[in-house]
């Protein structure tokens, strides 16, 4: 079994986007940027998901990094 990523929270981050802007999602749970990657994915083999809003608006990211969708939550965090 490969190593499961650390939980940041419990819970989405809601953030602000920009339409076509690339984000980079924390999917190791190590970054101090959260949700957001800092590099801290060197330890344990993860790389971060890059992403680019479709619009500007508000969207709901995986804190447990857990979620069947990455990098939007979809309420995993409820069961753990």
């Amino acid at each position: 079994m490969s190593e499961q990523p650390k939980i940041a929270r419990k819970g989405p981050y809601a953030v602000a986007v920009e339409a076509n802007k690339s984000y980079f999602w924390c999917a190791c749970g190590y970054s101090r940027q959260q949700p957001f990657c800092d590099g801290s994915h060197t330890r344990g083999g993860f790389t971060p998901l890059q992403f680019t809003a479709e619009r500007t608006e508000t969207v709901y990211l995986c804190g447990c990094k857990r979620t069947g969708n990455p990098p939007f939550c979809d309420g995993t965090h409820e069961t753990l």
